[in-house]
C-alpha cells in the first residue's frame, strides 16, 4: 500500500501541496457564500440554525462519502482490490465521509464558538445526534460510488454544502457580530479547505498501490 505516485515522502508532500493550492480559490469563494449567508441569516434563531445545520450535514456526508469512496473505486487496484474490496471501500467512504466531516463541520466550528464564547455552542455531532440520518445517507453514498463513480461535480457541491453546514452550526451557538464575523470567515476557509480536500482526494489515495493512480483529482 502507497500513497501517490513519485518519489516517497517527497511525492506525496507535492501532491498534497498542489492540490491544496489548487482547489484554495475554491475554497475561497466558498468561505465568501459564507458570508453572503452569514449576513442575510445574521438574526437567525439558534434552533432554526441547528435545524438548518441538520440538513446541511448529512448532505454533506452523502457528497463526502460519495467522492471519497469514488476516487478510491475509480483507483483501487492490487492487494487491496483482490482481498475484501467491499470491506476497504466501505471503510474508507466511511471514514473519509463521516469522521473528517464531523470535525469539518462540527469540531472546528466548535473551536470557533469557543474563542468567540457564545452562549450556546456546542459540538452537535451528527452521527451520533441524527445516526440514523447521517450514517445511512454514508452508506448510500457509498454505493453509489460502487456502481456510478463519479468526483468532479461532486466535489464541489462538497465545498458548498461543508461551508454552510460549518457556518450554521457557528449561527447555532448565538449571533455573529463585528470582528467575530472576520474570526467566523477564518474558521470556514480552515473547516472546509484541509478536512474536503484530505477526505475526497488525499485519504482514499493513501490505500491505492504505488503507480495505480489513473489521475489524480
Amino acid at each position: 500500500m502507497n500513497n501517490f505516485s513519485g518519489s516517497g515522502k517527497n511525492g506525496l508532500f507535492l501532491r498534497v501541496k498542489t492540490e491544496m493550492l489548487r482547489h484554495a480559490p475554491f475554497t475561497a469563494g466558498g468561505a465568501v457564500s459564507g458570508i453572503i449567508l452569514m449576513f442575510i441569516f445574521s438574526k437567525i434563531s439558534s434552533g432554526s440554525a441547528l435545524n438548518i445545520f441538520y440538513v446541511l450535514h448529512p448532505g454533506h456526508v452523502f457528497l463526502s462519502a460519495l467522492v471519497t469512496a469514488s476516487m478510491y473505486e475509480l483507483h483501487k487496484r492490487g492487494k487491496l482490490k483482490e482481498k475484501y474490496p467491499l470491506f476497504w471501500l466501505l471503510a474508507i467512504g466511511y471514514i473519509g465521509s463521516v469522521g473528517i466531516a464531523t470535525i469539518s463541520d462540527s469540531l472546528i466550528p466548535y473551536i470557533g464558538e469557543w474563542l468567540l464564547g457564545l452562549p450556546n455552542k456546542g459540538t452537535h455531532l451528527g452521527f451520533i445526534e441524527e445516526w440514523y440520518i447521517v450514517n445511512p445517507l454514508a452508506v448510500i453514498g457509498i454505493a453509489v460510488a460502487y456502481f456510478f463513480p463519479s468526483t468532479k461535480f461532486p466535489h464541489a457541491a462538497h465545498i458548498l454544502l461543508s461551508t454552510w453546514a460549518s457556518l450554521f452550526h457557528i449561527l447555532s451557538a448565538g449571533v455573529i457580530t463585528g470582528v467575530g464575523s472576520c474570526v467566523v470567515v477564518v474558521f470556514l476557509f480552515i473547516a472546509v479547505w484541509f478536512p474536503c480536500c484530505f477526505s475526497d482526494i488525499i485519504f482514499p489515495l493513501l490505500f491505492v498501490e504505488k503507480g495505480d493512480v489513473l489521475h489524480f483529482h
